[in-house]
């Protein structure tokens, strides 16, 4: 059997963190893509390794040794509705592995049958949706952004039933955490500070080691989450990436994207664009993911105040002031990504002119039905000093001569760029 060097410090916390639970085995399990290149990473390797072995592994049919298979607590806002008990419904967390680079890997079946929390569902996963998941993490990887990763997939035999009847599938994820600022939310909730703090320490431990110093950890911590979080969410406004499901039990305490859902990566572009069908307000389209953002975190800094200072002004404005540098974090890494997508590299004295830039382009995007990928796509072959060879962007609006207008200006600014036009 795949030999998986498990160190569980998440069992350490204690029984109401969890409720350990079993994969409940599948019919047939057949091995659909083995990572290889992640399993190095782990330190892992399938090699000499039956895959009908490695299949039963990456389905729940057999448990490694050293795992503890448990299913997570947590609470949540869904859709801005406070609901206090979701937890693990159809994933089971197998353990932690600590890599040669001093990495610390959590290794999860989702698909794997029922939990404690799954709330009369089956806790099985149908394959589109494991495919889908394990083609856009690895997608988001290789693009930079901080993500969970797809190790396995595996295709279980057995059917799943939903509006009809789908092939079932199970995928086997990796994070670097898999708590959420839901998981806070479960023990605040209750009233249970210890737990909070046991928890925050756990986290800082595997995820924030650089604040385990600082004079108040827990104020550290709480700006590095909010600075990770800035920065994962303007590198998602940047490719177009709509994650769908923005609850605080979706958001990673690690930094990471987390649960693809009704993810997309936009096509036309529109500031409002909405991709999950049961997300009817808006809450989480596209342009409202940054200060979605911001709201979850505040739920977060809401769950550590006790932990920021014992008086709980004095607590409060602590957080409020760690809160604010959100904008900027995520302002100035939003428009270093986006003036890269645009060429632009030189240093103004100003960053208000390129931010108008990239809006005024974002802008006749939406009002022309341009697709966002290809547009950005197009803008990286086109000469900085000439018009001549514009077409194949210019096709991509339905009013061209809006693009025109606003290629006037770009070039404008790309002639005060220090670099040559290769």
């Amino acid at each position: 059997m795949l030999h998986i060097p498990f160190n569980n410090r998440y069992v350490d916390l204690g029984d109401t963190f969890y409720v350990k639970t079993q994969p409940t085995p599948v019919a047939g399990p057949t091995l659909i893509k083995f990572n290889d290149a992640l399993a190095h990473d782990m330190g892992l390797s399938a090699d000499g390794i039956d895959v009908g072995d490695v299949a039963a592994v990456f389905s729940g049919n057999a448990i490694p040794a050293g795992a503890e298979p448990l299913a997570m607590a947590y609470a949540g806002h869904q859709f801005g509705h406070f609901v206090p008990q979701l937890g693990d419904g159809r994933a089971i967390l197998l353990g932690e592995i600590n890599g040669a680079n001093g990495a610390n890997f959590d290794v999860q079946l989702k698909g794997s049958g029922p939990t404690f929390y799954s709330r009369n569902g089956d806790g099985r996963a149908a394959l589109g949706p494991v495919l889908r998941e394990y083609l856009v993490s690895e997608a988001m990887a290789k693009l930079n952004v901080p993500t969970t990763r797809a190790l396995a997939a595996v295709a279980t035999g057995e059917p799943v039933a939903r509006e009809r009847l789908l092939p079932g599938g199970v995928i086997t994820r990796v994070a670097a955490s898999f708590v959420r600022v839901g998981t806070f939310q479960f023990f605040a909730a209750q009233g249970d500070a210890e737990s909070v703090r046991k928890l925050a320490d756990y986290v800082i431990a595997r995820n924030y080691p650089e604040v385990a110093s600082a004079e108040n950890p827990y104020v550290d911590f709480l700006s590095a989450v909010i600075e990770r979080q800035a920065r994962l969410i303007a590198q998602w406004m940047q490719l177009g990436f709509i994650h769908g499901v923005m609850n605080t039990d979706n958001m990673s305490i690690a930094g990471e994207t987390i649960d693809y859902g009704p993810c997309a990566f936009m096509d036309a572009y529109a500031h409002n664009r909405v991709f999950s069908s049961i997300d009817r307000d808006g809450r989480y389209a596209y342009h409202n993911q940054p200060g979605i953002g911001l709201w979850n975190l505040t739920r977060l800094a809401e769950c550590l105040l006790p932990m920021l200072d014992d008086n709980t002004e004095a607590a409060v404005a602590v957080a409020q002031t760690r809160l604010e540098n959100y904008k900027d974090h995520y302002q100035q890494a939003w428009l270093a990504g986006m003036r890269a997508k645009c060429g632009l590299t030189a240093q103004e004295d100003s960053d208000q002119e390129d931010a108008s830039l990239i809006q005024a382009l974002l802008d006749v995007m939406a009002r022309n039905n341009a697709d966002f990928t290809l547009t950005f796509s197009c803008l990286s072959q086109l000469s900085g000093q000439s018009s001549e060879h514009d077409g194949d962007c210019r096709r991509l609006f339905d009013q061209p001569t809006e693009f025109d207008d606003w290629a006037v200006t770009w070039r404008q600014r790309l002639s005060r760029e220090m670099r040559g036009e290769e």
